[in-house]
């Protein structure tokens, strides 16, 4: 799962007090970026194993620190209180932590087993990834449905340009993962991309998002 992570964002910012998009943004991906950068120490590791699903070709398999859910969680609290610091504001802390632990129940879906409930076995994982077409349908309905209710609960005095602007970043992002080439091996251009991808689609987030008004129910 890649951009389905930021469905949680996107119905998150449209509620009252809510943080704004591009730290939501942030909050969905933010156990993958932890990923990313505990792997340039090699303090958590992954392998290229063509093969290993029909999807994707990352071997996932030591990554305690972000992907169990006690990790997810603690990544959650720490940024809660990040939110709460910067905003003063109970609500948004909240919100912001929820969107953060989302991580973990939606990559549930998609791995293989190789997430955990806090760093040792057993391993969980539902397995979408080597069923293409559920996975990739599952991903569009989920960013397609958060998107429209976050358009139709907020809105911009200049319009949705900048909103749709976003998804299509968003469905180009998506399309290179899926169809893109892939790292015959692992090296560090992986978690270079991956931050490199995380932190454009935040600021883009950011961008699209300034200026948005939350709607009366």
């Amino acid at each position: 799962m890649f951009i389905g992570h930021f469905a949680p964002a996107l119905v998150a910012a449209a509620r009252p007090r809510a943080a704004g998009l591009g730290t939501l943004f942030v909050a969905a991906q933010l156990v993958d970026i932890g990923f990313a950068l505990l792997l340039t120490p090699r303090i958590e590791a992954m392998r290229i194993v063509p093969g290993i699903t029909a999807m994707n070709p990352m071997d996932l398999h030591h990554m305690p620190y972000t992907h169990s859910l006690l990790g997810a969680a603690l990544w959650a609290v720490a940024f809660g209180l990040l939110v709460q610091l910067a905003t003063k504001c109970r609500e948004a802390a909240i919100g912001a932590a929820l969107v953060v632990v989302s991580h973990w129940f939606i990559d549930l879906l998609v791995h293989i087993p190789d997430l955990t409930l806090y760093g040792a076995p057993p391993k969980l994982g539902l397995g979408l990834w080597n069923h293409p077409m559920i996975a990739m349908s599952l991903e569009i309905l989920l960013i397609g449905a958060a998107f429209l209710y976050y358009a139709r609960r907020t809105e911009a005095s200049a319009g949705n340009r900048r909103l749709w602007i976003l998804a299509g970043l968003l469905a180009f992002a998506q399309a290179t993962d899926w169809f893109g080439p892939k790292e015959p091996v692992y090296s560090l251009a992986i978690p270079a991309t991956m931050l490199f991808a995380y932190a454009l689609l935040a600021g883009t987030a950011a961008w699209a998002g300034a200026g948005r008004r939350r709607l009366p129910r």
